[in-house]
């Protein structure tokens, strides 16, 4: 954290940048414009959708000697959260060689060269996700580059030329296609702060804000649990701030100006993942591209889920978290953690208490957690022998929108019928949910020989009984019970041994 009130600091290309009376809630984006004059950055759609804002964000890997860089956008980051990190934009991007000459990155040069480009709004955004692509990626696949270019918007050259551009920029680059970070190693570690809580003459843990205004409006980024929790019973209705994909949209679309903001990203406990053999205890802070990765081999739906949840650049920095506590109705991590038995780790000063995902929920936005509460961890339960997981989400594009409805079926098979089958929605209620009265329909039926017709008659009935019929802004009701009970059907008729094993 910086040392001097109202300061923010950042390393920008081997110096360090020192942001001072900005408020609480001005945006990197923003920063980057007005201030520093860095206008290769677009603002589109301020709402994290068009990639024409997308920067790269770096922080010291695990061993302090490279940067570890996500894209993210900068329309929705905070730029308090930016304090003690690395950030490269379009304009970081030129190499300058030995002879003292300046040159194009090789995705820069490729895309002039395979005419990537035609109005120009949206490239500097989607070579900054290509560049991020291949600081980790010197070879990505056609599908790879797919993936890194869906959260980037063009209304001109229908990608082709994107994506060849993309593919030839890797196969010789005549430049360095990983950033050279070297001058800012030093600056970062300089600027970074002590993982140690600090205490006030009376023994308490305090926080000192990274930004504090006359009237006591303030960013706080604690860096241990106990700062965390020590600031939320003194400051109950601080706002938390994680990914920022949704308090970023609140600022930009509501102008919300909280008084009170607690960065969680800096808190190492929170960043943690412990595993055992038969679950991941996953930190708060973990981001859903972190999730994604480690439940890939094993609950691949999940991780599909996880992939069409939104971009790259949203994926970076969102949190499995963050997700469960803004508790939308169509909440894409839900449905599946409900169905997987999935509970959250709550905290309250030092009283800790777990609570059953399921039960976390009391209403639309609305949960158990007290005042002063929050999320410490998720505990997510591996599949136990012989359970299976499907899931699957309906929305209208395929990637990055928000769900029509989510179905989650976690089951097992005994003697060729369904047991301990777990069914989860979301957009059918509310807030995500259970479905104990289709799941009572599910169990014990045979999955081979089985009457879909008949069954599906059953489902319908359960669904009607279960939920209040609703049209939304995403689908109609009709739509929704319909693709609801098609789910559930789908996942039966493939539990059958055969489907199974296919």
């Amino acid at each position: 954290m910086s040392e001097v009130t109202n300061t923010v600091r950042f390393v920008l290309d081997g110096r360090i940048v020192e942001a001072q009376g900005e408020r609480r809630t001005t945006t990197v984006l923003d920063y980057l414009r007005e201030q520093l004059q860095r206008t290769g950055t677009k603002e589109g759609c301020a709402e994290g959708d068009c990639g024409a804002c997308v920067v790269l964000v770096g922080e010291l890997n695990a061993q302090g000697d490279g940067v570890n860089y996500l894209p993210v956008n900068s329309c929705l980051q905070l730029l308090p959260a930016l304090d003690g990190k690395s950030l490269k934009t379009v304009e970081s991007l030129k190499h300058v060689g030995t002879d003292g000459v300046t040159a194009l990155h090789p995705v820069q040069q490729a895309m002039v060269d395979c005419h990537g480009s035609q109005c120009g709004f949206c490239t500097p955004g989607i070579i900054m996700s290509l560049a991020g692509l291949v600081q980790t990626n010197a070879c990505p696949s056609r599908s790879e580059v797919n993936n890194a270019l869906s959260g980037n918007l063009c209304r001109c050259t229908g990608y082709k030329p994107i994506i060849d551009a993309t593919l030839q920029a890797v196969q010789s680059p005549a430049t360095p296609l990983k950033l050279d970070d070297a001058a800012d190693l030093p600056l970062l570690k300089s600027i970074a702060r002590a993982g140690v809580p600090t205490y006030n003459l009376e023994g308490d843990i305090v926080v000192q804000p990274v930004v504090r205004t006359r009237k006591g409006s303030e960013f706080v980024a604690p860096a241990t649990v106990a700062e965390l929790a020590g600031y939320l019973l003194a400051h109950p209705q601080a706002t938390l701030l994680a990914g920022s994909t949704e308090i970023g949209l609140q600022v930009n679309k509501q102008f919300s100006r909280p008084q009170h903001i607690v960065y969680v990203g800096n808190v190492a406990e929170l960043k943690a993942v412990k595993e055992t053999a038969s679950s991941w205890r996953v930190g708060a802070a973990v981001s859903l591209t972190e999730v994604e990765a480690l439940v890939a081999q094993t609950l691949p739906d999940f991780a599909e889920v996880l992939r069409r949840f939104g971009s790259p650049p949203i994926r970076s920095t969102a949190t499995l978290a963050g997700n469960i506590a803004n508790g939308s109705p169509i909440g894409d991590t839900m449905p599946c953690l409900m169905a997987l038995g999935a509970s959250v780790l709550l905290r309250r000063g030092d009283k800790t208490r777990s609570v059953l995902l399921d039960r976390f929920y009391t209403g639309q936005k609305q949960n158990v957690l007290l005042p002063g509460e929050f999320i410490e961890a998720i505990e997510l339960p591996k599949l136990a022998a012989g359970q299976h997981f499907r899931a699957h989400k309906i929305s209208k594009r395929f990637d990055q929108d928000i769900s029509a409805t989510c179905c989650a079926f976690a089951y097992e098979l005994g003697n060729g019928k369904l047991k301990n089958a777990k069914l989860a929605f979301n957009g059918l209620a509310p807030s995500p949910c259970r479905a104990p009265k289709l799941e009572a329909v599910l169990e014990g039926q045979a999955v081979e020989g089985l009457d879909l017709t008949a069954l599906a008659v059953d489902i319908d009935a359960a669904i009607a009984a279960s939920f209040t019929a609703r049209d939304g802004l995403r689908a109609t009701w009709a739509y929704r019970s319909l693709v609801a009970r098609n789910l559930v059907l789908r996942f039966v008729e493939e539990a059958s041994p055969v489907a199974l094993a296919a």
